[in-house]
Protein backbone atom coordinates (compact mmCIF):
# COMPACT_ATOMS: atom_id res chain seq x y z
CA UNK A 1 0.00 0.00 0.00
CA UNK A 2 1.36 3.15 -0.57
CA UNK A 3 1.50 5.80 2.11
CA UNK A 4 -1.21 8.13 2.45
CA UNK A 5 -1.55 11.41 3.82
CA UNK A 6 -3.84 10.47 7.10
CA UNK A 7 -2.53 11.93 10.79
CA UNK A 8 -5.31 11.01 12.82
CA UNK A 9 -5.69 7.31 13.93
CA UNK A 10 -8.55 5.44 16.08
CA UNK A 11 -8.45 3.78 19.89
CA UNK A 12 -7.91 0.44 18.10
CA UNK A 13 -5.20 1.46 15.96
CA UNK A 14 -3.66 3.47 18.87
CA UNK A 15 -3.75 0.52 21.13
CA UNK A 16 -1.83 -1.58 18.87
CA UNK A 17 0.98 0.95 18.10
CA UNK A 18 1.18 1.65 21.80
CA UNK A 19 1.27 -2.44 22.44
CA UNK A 20 4.09 -2.75 19.92
CA UNK A 21 6.20 0.31 21.33
CA UNK A 22 5.04 0.31 24.95
CA UNK A 23 3.92 -3.30 25.77
CA UNK A 24 7.27 -4.63 26.45
CA UNK A 25 8.11 -2.09 28.64
CA UNK A 26 5.10 -1.69 30.35
CA UNK A 27 5.31 -5.81 31.86
CA UNK A 28 8.89 -5.23 32.55
CA UNK A 29 7.94 -2.51 34.51
CA UNK A 30 4.90 -4.19 36.03
CA UNK A 31 7.44 -7.25 36.92
CA UNK A 32 9.33 -4.77 38.52
CA UNK A 33 6.18 -3.89 41.05
CA UNK A 34 5.56 -6.73 41.73
CA UNK A 35 8.82 -8.34 42.62
CA UNK A 36 8.97 -4.95 45.23
CA UNK A 37 10.89 -2.92 43.11
CA UNK A 38 14.61 -3.99 42.82
CA UNK A 39 16.89 -1.49 41.96
CA UNK A 40 19.06 -2.40 39.02
CA UNK A 41 22.16 0.46 38.72
CA UNK A 42 22.32 1.52 35.20
CA UNK A 43 24.94 0.13 32.99
CA UNK A 44 26.43 1.05 29.69
CA UNK A 45 25.23 -2.35 28.46
CA UNK A 46 21.51 -2.21 29.82
CA UNK A 47 21.12 1.11 28.01
CA UNK A 48 22.56 0.07 24.62
CA UNK A 49 19.90 -2.77 25.06
CA UNK A 50 17.21 -0.52 25.52
CA UNK A 51 18.62 1.38 22.24
CA UNK A 52 18.53 -1.64 20.32
CA UNK A 53 15.23 -2.55 21.57
CA UNK A 54 13.89 0.56 20.71
CA UNK A 55 15.17 0.95 17.70
CA UNK A 56 13.01 -2.56 16.55
CA UNK A 57 10.02 -1.52 17.72
CA UNK A 58 9.92 2.12 15.97
CA UNK A 59 10.76 -0.09 13.27
CA UNK A 60 8.30 -2.24 13.69
CA UNK A 61 5.47 0.40 14.47
CA UNK A 62 6.44 2.59 11.46
CA UNK A 63 5.80 -0.39 9.14
CA UNK A 64 2.72 -1.15 10.77
CA UNK A 65 1.53 2.44 10.29
CA UNK A 66 2.69 2.94 6.38
CA UNK A 67 1.07 -0.31 5.71
CA UNK A 68 -1.88 1.25 6.88
CA UNK A 69 -1.83 4.23 5.04
CA UNK A 70 -0.29 6.81 7.95
CA UNK A 71 2.01 9.71 7.19
CA UNK A 72 4.55 8.69 8.78
CA UNK A 73 6.70 11.25 7.51
CA UNK A 74 5.39 13.68 9.90
CA UNK A 75 6.70 11.73 12.87
CA UNK A 76 9.88 12.93 12.20
CA UNK A 77 10.86 15.74 14.69
CA UNK A 78 12.44 18.97 12.71
CA UNK A 79 15.33 20.41 14.68
CA UNK A 80 15.86 24.16 14.92
CA UNK A 81 17.55 26.20 17.17
CA UNK A 82 14.69 28.04 18.46
CA UNK A 83 12.56 24.71 18.95
CA UNK A 84 15.99 24.12 21.04
CA UNK A 85 15.74 26.91 23.03
CA UNK A 86 12.14 26.05 23.39
CA UNK A 87 13.11 22.31 24.48
CA UNK A 88 15.53 23.92 27.88
CA UNK A 89 12.10 25.79 28.65
CA UNK A 90 10.18 23.26 28.50
CA UNK A 91 12.54 21.26 30.22
CA UNK A 92 12.76 23.41 33.55
CA UNK A 93 9.24 24.13 33.11
CA UNK A 94 8.72 20.41 33.51
CA UNK A 95 11.25 20.30 36.44
CA UNK A 96 9.38 22.71 38.31
CA UNK A 97 5.55 21.18 37.40
CA UNK A 98 7.08 17.75 38.75
CA UNK A 99 9.06 19.08 41.90
CA UNK A 100 5.67 20.75 43.08
CA UNK A 101 3.38 17.56 42.49
CA UNK A 102 6.14 15.54 44.46
CA UNK A 103 6.41 17.85 47.51
CA UNK A 104 3.85 15.98 49.20
CA UNK A 105 6.02 13.07 48.93
CA UNK A 106 9.34 14.19 50.45
CA UNK A 107 8.66 12.25 53.59
CA UNK A 108 8.72 8.98 51.38
CA UNK A 109 11.63 6.44 51.31
CA UNK A 110 14.20 7.38 49.30
CA UNK A 111 12.90 5.51 45.72
CA UNK A 112 14.91 3.25 43.08
CA UNK A 113 15.37 5.44 40.24
CA UNK A 114 17.99 7.19 42.72
CA UNK A 115 20.25 3.83 43.39
CA UNK A 116 19.82 3.32 39.51
CA UNK A 117 21.47 6.44 39.03
CA UNK A 118 23.56 6.86 41.78
CA UNK A 119 25.28 3.58 41.20
CA UNK A 120 25.07 3.59 37.53
CA UNK A 121 28.59 2.48 35.94
CA UNK A 122 27.87 4.52 32.31
CA UNK A 123 29.91 6.80 30.32
CA UNK A 124 29.16 10.23 28.57
CA UNK A 125 28.84 8.53 25.11
CA UNK A 126 26.78 5.88 25.57
CA UNK A 127 23.99 8.24 28.03
CA UNK A 128 24.13 10.41 24.92
CA UNK A 129 23.01 8.14 22.86
CA UNK A 130 20.42 6.51 24.89
CA UNK A 131 18.72 9.92 25.25
CA UNK A 132 18.52 10.99 21.59
CA UNK A 133 17.32 7.63 20.91
CA UNK A 134 15.14 6.84 23.60
CA UNK A 135 13.67 10.96 23.65
CA UNK A 136 12.81 10.80 19.93
CA UNK A 137 11.26 7.44 20.19
CA UNK A 138 9.38 8.29 23.52
CA UNK A 139 7.67 11.85 22.33
CA UNK A 140 7.37 10.67 18.50
CA UNK A 141 5.11 8.09 19.56
CA UNK A 142 3.58 9.40 22.50
CA UNK A 143 2.65 13.03 21.08
CA UNK A 144 3.33 12.68 17.47
CA UNK A 145 1.31 10.04 16.95
CA UNK A 146 -0.79 9.32 19.76
CA UNK A 147 -2.11 12.48 20.93
CA UNK A 148 -1.96 14.25 17.34
CA UNK A 149 -3.64 11.00 15.63
CA UNK A 150 -6.59 11.13 18.66
CA UNK A 151 -7.10 14.73 18.91
CA UNK A 152 -10.30 14.39 17.31
CA UNK A 153 -11.52 12.78 20.24
CA UNK A 154 -11.53 16.38 22.17
CA UNK A 155 -8.67 16.90 24.77
CA UNK A 156 -8.84 15.13 27.74
CA UNK A 157 -9.02 11.29 26.16
CA UNK A 158 -5.51 11.66 23.92
CA UNK A 159 -3.69 13.58 27.29
CA UNK A 160 -5.03 11.26 29.71
CA UNK A 161 -4.14 8.20 27.56
CA UNK A 162 -0.61 9.45 26.99
CA UNK A 163 -0.03 10.43 30.76
CA UNK A 164 -1.28 6.69 31.34
CA UNK A 165 1.06 5.06 28.94
CA UNK A 166 3.85 7.21 30.06
CA UNK A 167 3.53 6.39 33.57
CA UNK A 168 2.91 2.42 33.43
CA UNK A 169 6.04 1.70 31.44
CA UNK A 170 7.62 3.80 34.56
CA UNK A 171 6.13 2.12 37.24
CA UNK A 172 9.70 0.58 37.97
CA UNK A 173 10.87 3.93 38.86
CA UNK A 174 8.97 3.80 42.38
CA UNK A 175 5.72 5.99 43.40
CA UNK A 176 7.75 9.33 43.76
CA UNK A 177 9.44 8.68 40.50
CA UNK A 178 6.02 8.31 38.87
CA UNK A 179 4.58 11.36 40.18
CA UNK A 180 7.97 13.11 38.43
CA UNK A 181 6.94 11.24 35.48
CA UNK A 182 3.53 12.21 35.60
CA UNK A 183 4.30 16.13 35.60
CA UNK A 184 6.75 16.08 33.27
CA UNK A 185 4.43 14.19 30.96
CA UNK A 186 1.75 16.78 31.73
CA UNK A 187 4.00 19.51 30.60
CA UNK A 188 5.21 17.76 27.37
CA UNK A 189 1.74 16.99 26.57
CA UNK A 190 -0.31 20.70 27.18
CA UNK A 191 2.72 22.39 25.00
CA UNK A 192 2.64 19.81 22.31
CA UNK A 193 -1.43 20.27 22.10
CA UNK A 194 -0.96 23.83 22.21
CA UNK A 195 1.93 24.19 19.34
CA UNK A 196 1.73 21.12 17.44
CA UNK A 197 5.72 21.23 17.70
CA UNK A 198 7.27 18.06 18.30
CA UNK A 199 11.12 18.78 18.50
CA UNK A 200 10.98 21.34 21.54
CA UNK A 201 9.72 18.27 23.69
CA UNK A 202 11.61 15.52 22.01
CA UNK A 203 15.19 18.15 23.10
CA UNK A 204 13.48 18.36 26.80
CA UNK A 205 13.16 14.76 26.54
CA UNK A 206 17.05 14.17 25.96
CA UNK A 207 18.20 16.82 28.55
CA UNK A 208 15.74 14.91 31.28
CA UNK A 209 17.56 11.75 30.33
CA UNK A 210 21.26 13.55 30.45
CA UNK A 211 20.89 15.78 33.49
CA UNK A 212 20.30 12.91 35.98
CA UNK A 213 23.71 11.50 35.09
CA UNK A 214 25.79 14.84 35.53
CA UNK A 215 24.80 14.77 38.68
Amino acid sequence: MRQGRRTTTTPGEAAVIMGICFGFPIVSSLDAVASGFPSHPFSNSGLIWVVGLEVVLAFAAVVVLWLRGFAVSTLMPAPTLKGSAQGIGIFFAAWIVALILVLPFSDQPEQPYVHMIEDARVTVPVVVLMAMVNGAFEEVFLLGFLVRGLRGFGLSMPLGVMLLVRVLYHLYQGPVGMVWVLGIGLVFGLYFIRTNLLWPPVFAHVLWDIVPFLG
